[in-house]
């Protein structure tokens, strides 16, 4: 049995003689002459999905793919409005989400509009009083302040009543968005578009876009250079890459193509960052801006920065990336801070709550469906994320409100949780969201019969899977075998995330040659592990296992260890960052 519960799949052997072409080149040129990359780089690679050498090299080497923003479906159209905005003096409103992707696009929108002379103003909902996506009354409100061009950013793609609202109104719109396009009803398939101007959505059925999973900052990043570009105006978007990062870890976007390649420089600017704002809230954070990477994002700035959305409003965010004075931008990112902290606090009472709701039987339902007026709407996305990943099942929490209720939905790789509300879509007042996530709203009466709907989509979709949840692990090895070249070339295969995981090994009979429990809870261990199978003989590493404290590893004990590496504290080291430990020999994985 693995200390953590889950079950450990470990990935089969790659083909024979698979990728002995692909090899680096000096500084990303050429390879001829090189060396091939080792084995254990072959089999990442390939079980990344990658088949030539071709591919490999670009994966490893560079150059960065990047795809012609004039593919995307409708650029031409919104550039064209657009342009016409600009040169009419007409006002902009750029009307974007609550959370980091919305926040960052809406900011990079506003900041590259004004770059060119137009006059744009962002515009945030409130998660609380309004809910995601357009609304009536705010376009009613955008109108009033003399917008007469509205663009969408990380929303617009399913409101079909609303743009048609706001053309009633005098107002055009563009979408810019990424989100599951809903098929016309009449057919059940194909696409149901609003009556915009242009929607600019990557994952539109007729797009010829390569890169359908562009977060919406990235999406805006690159209507923003051809709209540089077609008014003849040179493009210096290296500029706006801080936030084209942040809105890419933070969306969990897959870090793959072109969005790890945007990651990759984006990281480098944020390292850099002149914005105010960012360098003030990693310093709140206790981020290093040389080190930072896809984790201290995903685990540091983009909590923080949704913690706005969350609990009080986006803008809070907003403005902190769009402030330039030092004192005010210190003084704002204390502020979110200070607002994480509640929503840590706000979110573990919520799980307690939920966990007390959960019966026996719902438990174990192949889909788990729960609310109460307790469970904030600006934290029932963490909850339903945090039981899907500890259940491994599809998971709806709510808000429950007087007459409806607000809820977010979050899934597993093998249901679509989008489609399946899809397929309630006469239960619901409003729906989207992606294939693993996604948030409604109900009225009250029609929450039970939407359980009912979901639960039996998911008995059937998930007929035969396992639900436990997992590790995957990519290779088993001895810990000698991670030699200097090895360890050089992992790090070269990030930024890592979502696509493209940290690689993750297991090696089996370690030793325990130190162990103490650390934390304030008692919860971690800091180890060091001692294995002599390597070729290199007797090695010894330090390593940390974070809410492994109650595991009874002790001193002297051999285990099996599933791990990735990482920069140890001071960021000068590495260290083996220990995701699970069994005694040895007792488990024995899956491949697959």
């Amino acid at each position: 049995m693995t200390a953590s519960g889950r079950r450990w799949r470990l990935r089969g052997r790659f083909p024979d003689g698979a990728l002995v072409d692909a090899r680096p080149g000096p500084d990303g040129g050429p390879s001829g002459g090189r060396p091939p990359y080792p084995t254990l780089i072959r089999h990442l690679l390939w079980h990344r999905g990658l088949r030539t050498a071709e591919e490999a090299e670009r994966f490893m080497e560079g150059p960065p793919r990047e795809y012609d923003p004039l593919l995307l479906p409708d650029i031409e159209k919104a550039l064209s409005r657009l342009r016409q905005a600009i040169d009419g003096s007409e006002r902009i409103a750029v009307y974007g989400d609550f959370d980091v992707d919305g926040v960052t696009a809406t900011a990079l929108l506003v900041e590259g509009l004004c770059a060119l002379g137009g006059d744009a103003f962002a515009y945030l909902p409130d998660r609380f009083s309004e809910g995601y996506g357009l609304n009536c009354g705010a376009l009613d409100r955008l109108r009033a302040e003399g917008a007469s061009l509205v663009v969408t950013a990380d929303c617009g793609t399913s409101s079909i009543a609303e743009v048609a609202h706001a053309r009633g109104l005098g107002m055009d719109v563009v979408i810019l968005d990424h989100h599951s396009v809903p098929p016309d009803p009449s057919t059940g398939s194909g696409q149901r578009l609003p009556p915009a101007v242009a929607t600019v959505n990557p994952k539109r059925p007729d797009s010829r876009y390569p890169e359908r999973e562009l977060a919406t900052v990235g999406l805006a990043y690159k209507l923003m250079g051809a709209l540089h570009e077609s008014l003849g105006r040179a493009w210096e978007g290296e500029r706006w890459l801080d936030l084209v990062a942040l809105g890419t870890v933070a969306d969990v976007v897959p870090l793959l193509n072109e969005n790890r390649w945007l990651l990759k420089r984006g990281l480098e600017r944020l390292a850099r960052s002149e914005r105010p704002g960012l360098r003030a809230l990693m310093e709140a954070a206790g981020i290093e801006a040389a080190g930072v990477d896809a984790e201290a994002i995903g685990y540091g700035l983009g909590p923080r920065l949704n913690a706005a959305g969350r609990l009080r409003h986006a803008r809070l965010a907003l403005e902190l990336l769009l402030e330039r004075d030092e004192e005010e931008a210190q003084r704002r990112a204390l502020e979110l801070n200070a607002l994480n902290r509640e929503r840590q606090e706000r979110t573990a009472a919520a799980l307690e709550l939920a966990a007390e709701l959960l019966s026996e039987e719902d438990g174990e339902a192949p889909l788990l469906f729960l609310g109460h007026a307790d469970i904030p709407s600006g934290i029932v996305g963490l909850v339903a994320g945090r039981l899907a990943e500890e259940r491994y099942r599809p998971a709806v929490v709510y808000e429950r409100g007087e007459e409806t209720s607000r809820a977010s939905c979050r899934s597993i790789p093998e249901f679509d949780i989008t489609g399946a509300l899809r397929g309630c879509a006469e239960l619901l007042e409003r729906f989207g969201g992606h294939r693993a996530a996604a948030g409604f709203t109900a009225r009250n009466e029609n929450l039970p019969p939407l359980k009912e709907a979901l639960v039996r989509q998911a008995e059937e979709a998930l007929a035969g899977v396992e639900l436990v949840p997992t590790i995957d692990i990519d290779a088993a090895l001895p810990l000698g075998a991670l030699r200097g070249r090895e360890i050089r070339l992992l790090s070269q295969m990030g930024p890592f995330g979502e696509g493209n995981p940290q690689p993750t090994f297991l090696s089996r009979g370690v030793e325990v040659a130190e162990c103490r429990i650390i934390g304030d809870d008692g919860q971690h261990l800091r180890l060091k592990l001692r294995d002599s199978q390597g070729t290199g003989g007797r090695v010894t590493w330090p390593a940390i296992a974070f809410g492994l404290g109650e595991a009874g590893v002790r001193e002297g004990q051999r285990l099996d260890v599933v791990y990735t590496l990482a920069a140890d504290r001071r960021g000068d080291a590495l260290e083996l960052r220990v995701k699970d430990v069994a005694p040895s020999g007792q488990n024995r994985e899956p491949r697959t």
